[in-house]
């Protein structure tokens, strides 16, 4: 598969473009230039030819600790990955002088480079700007509108000799591939059936990293690949869009996603940062194990806790990153409050795993990992129906439900209907009359006798149809 760089300087239509080919809206697009910071990768096809697209920030003549200078780096860790250049110039403003100089810095990479002329949806308010292209050097230009899909058969022939010669890939493997990378796909999570979801080894375990901003996430993402993979730094706000990375670990496949730092809402000012949120919570959804990261000098704000409840909510199974952990003078303190935070904040969930780790330092990474499979081992786990009735015949004996019209309130049976979060269903003679303090009785002994602390799991209450209503 051809990997396929697409380069140029900022707000000429890259990740317009990018997101066009992969058929996905993956990447923020805005109108504000420098929105794409760190690379990200997804395939993509042409005319029914696959690629490896890799979006990339805007090229800045930056070379020093500044966020352009940071931004720049990044784009040169793609370019090593990449087969092809796509060198993208708008159309509009014709060639810059900075085109100039990036398409001199582009020709001592020694790969293929085409040239794509974007925003070319008039022909005739762009025919200067193609003329002017032929002088860079990369020979016949490809006119193209990402916006409106258009020159796309001309972007394929530019491409066509550096295509490899293998078969594509089947429906079934591209949306495998791109399951994590479609933030846009699972809805209607509360709609549950009586389907099991396997846990196939083979498939990724999919690992979202959320927190609040400048908590680490990133530091954290950079310390478990072991190399710079996405950009760091003092400021907040630095990731903006959500970074999928594939990673394996102990012979499992694992998909990491970098996210943007959650704020309150009423914090919340930019367009750009409401698209970045929002691709934050997608990737919660869409996520089996959510990291999330406190920084240890100010553990379990409000805000986390928000995050926390959300992340439960949605059945993920989660885990505590308390990161920063070599700043903190008081630890055993620092501990005993944590569990308190913990215990009284969130409640709905006991025993939530935490782990002291520093990303800087790259400190206990092994074993936030080693809790996160335990964690996820929990939340795939199914109980056998001939134990879960002869359990709750127990629970009903050592404290029956209450009496409704003066009648038992009997339960007649318990099954897990789900896993992924362990979902069951119970059976009641009257689920109307059975009050929460009940359920929750019922829910805290599977917790408790079962040994699912520290993942959500949910009680749904039925009754069986009256055949003679």
């Amino acid at each position: 598969m051809l990997k396929l760089a697409i380069i140029g300087r900022p707000n000429v239509g890259k990740s317009t473009l990018f997101n066009k080919l992969a058929g996905k809206q993956l990447a923020i697009v805005d109108d504000t230039p420098g929105v794409t910071r760190d690379w990200r990768e997804a395939d993509g096809t042409l005319f029914g030819q696959p690629l490896r697209l890799i979006d990339t920030a805007g090229l800045e003549e930056s070379f020093d600790d500044s966020i352009q200078g940071r931004m720049r780096k990044q784009t040169e860790a793609a370019l090593a990955r990449a087969d092809a250049i796509l060198f993208v110039i708008d159309g509009r403003d014709g060639v810059t002088p900075a085109d100039e100089h990036f398409a001199a810095f582009l020709r001592r990479q020694k790969k293929p480079v085409i040239l794509a002329v974007n925003k070319c949806e008039n022909p005739k308010a762009t025919q200067a700007a193609m003329a002017e292209s032929y002088a860079l050097g990369f020979g016949d230009p490809a006119p193209i509108s990402a916006a409106h899909s258009t020159g796309f058969d001309d972007l394929f022939h530019a491409l066509e000799p550096y295509f490899p010669e293998e078969e594509a890939k089947t429906e079934q493997e591209e949306s495998e591939d791109q399951e994590f990378e479609n933030l846009d796909d699972l809805e209607g999570m509360e709609d549950y059936t009586f389907t099991q979801e396997e846990d196939d080894p083979e498939k990724p375990v999919k690992i979202a990293i959320v927190g609040r901003p400048n908590v680490g996430k990133s530091t954290l993402l950079n310390a478990i690949l072991q190399e710079q993979r996405v950009m760091t730094g003092p400021e907040a706000g630095i990731t903006r869009d959500a970074i999928a990375v594939d990673w394996i670990y102990e012979g499992r496949p694992f998909k990491l996603v970098d996210t943007a730092g959650l704020r309150k809402r009423s914090r919340i000012e930019s367009g750009i940062e409401k698209m970045a949120a929002a691709d934050s919570l997608r990737a919660i959804r869409l996520a089996q194990i959510v990291i999330l990261v406190l920084d240890a000098a100010n553990p379990l704000e409000k805000q986390d806790v928000q995050i926390a409840e959300h992340v439960i909510n949605e059945g993920r199974a989660l885990i505590i990153a308390l990161n920063k952990w070599d700043t903190v003078k008081e630890k055993s303190e620092l501990l005993d409050e944590l569990e308190y935070k913990l215990a009284t904040s969130l409640a709905q969930v006991k025993d939530i795993p935490f782990t002291a780790i520093s990303a800087i330092n790259g400190k206990n990474i092994g074993a936030l990992f080693t809790k996160a499979l335990e964690t996820y081992a929990i939340w795939n786990k199914r109980i056998p129906t001939g134990g879960l009735n002869r359990w709750l015949a127990k629970m009903e004996s050592q404290n029956p439900a209450p009496l409704t019209q003066g009648r038992h309130n009997r339960l007649k049976y318990i099954t897990q209907i789900k896993t992924r979060p362990p979902t069951f269903a119970l059976w009641v003679s009257k689920p109307q009359d059975l009050p929460q303090s009940y359920r929750r009785y019922i829910a805290n002994g599977l917790r408790k006798d079962f040994g699912m602390d520290g993942i959500p799991l949910r009680l749904l209450v039925r009754t069986s149809k009256n055949p003679y209503a």
